[in-house]
């Protein structure tokens, strides 16, 4: 499922396309896609649009049983495990996006990692559209999973501080203004094919123009360097009363090891 020149590619870059991947679970993604709108969490956010819509939801595997299904019996884990370099491979959570006709907001650009209360060099996310998407791909910039300093997280609804204290953030990029200092990896996608990217990999996303749908899955896992660490505020997610403290392994009852 990902041959020894993919995997050099993802720790040189931080981010590697597999084309079809995912084909025979593209069914049952969107089904839990479908169930996952049609019942939002209480993390469901529609990025305060003003045309079309941008739906976001996270942390439902335990309860939509079609996204539990491909975490647990996909080669989902084993890929994430071997694309990393790690003997195991941890769920953290999914992430559901969906973009539909005529929304022009884009993701703005961003890292994972400083949302998250996680630290570690270990880290994967994975991407899949269940929609064919050309114009409204993922972006990434290739290397930036090396950065010294963390990217300034943002609202999506904003751009606003996403926390109140400030740090020592690297401003948001914006590769686009200045074409060619940065190497912005993007490609045309089909249902079932899947990004890879670290955790630290800068990425955004266009506004979608097309005439159909763009739904995506994303799958976040940790490997085994990954620790919990303090952010400055609420982490997205939140966790509440996870009880974890700085340095600890995240816990398993909540996070399971998939693969080993």
């Amino acid at each position: 499922m990902i041959t020894p020149d993919q995997i050099i590619d993802f720790q040189r870059d931080g981010v590697v396309l597999l084309r079809g991947a995912f084909d025979d679970w593209v069914d049952v993604m969107r089904q839990g896609v479908e169930r996952n709108m049609a019942h939002p969490s209480e993390y469901a956010s529609e990025n305060a649009v003003t045309e079309g819509r941008f739906f976001d939801d996270y942390c439902n595997w335990n309860r939509i049983p079609e996204f539990e299904r491909v975490i647990r019996e996909s080669p989902m884990a084993e890929i994430a495990a071997r694309v990393m370099q790690s003997e195991t491979a941890q769920v953290f959570h999914d992430h559901v996006l969906v973009k539909e006709p005529g929304t022009p907001k884009p993701t703005p650009w961003h890292q994972d990692i400083p949302y998250y209360f996680v630290n570690g060099e270990q880290t994967v996310s994975f991407w899949i559209p269940l929609d064919p998407v050309k114009d409204a791909s993922l972006r990434l910039i290739a290397g930036s999973h090396r950065w010294e300093n963390m990217v300034r997280p943002v609202s999506w609804a904003d751009n606003g501080d996403f926390y109140d204290k400030g740090q020592d953030w690297t401003p948001v990029p914006d590769p686009d203004a200045n074409p060619g200092e940065s190497k912005v990896l993007e490609w045309p996608m089909e249902p079932g094919d899947v990004v890879l990217f670290d955790f630290r990999t800068v990425h955004g996303a266009r506004g979608n123009l097309m005439s159909e749908r763009r739904r995506a899955l994303s799958v976040r896992w940790l490997g085994d360097d990954a620790r919990y660490t303090e952010r400055p505020g609420r982490t997205s997610p939140p966790y509440p009363g996870h009880n974890m403290v700085e340095g600890q392994k995240l816990r398993e009852d909540w996070f399971p090891v998939i693969w080993k």
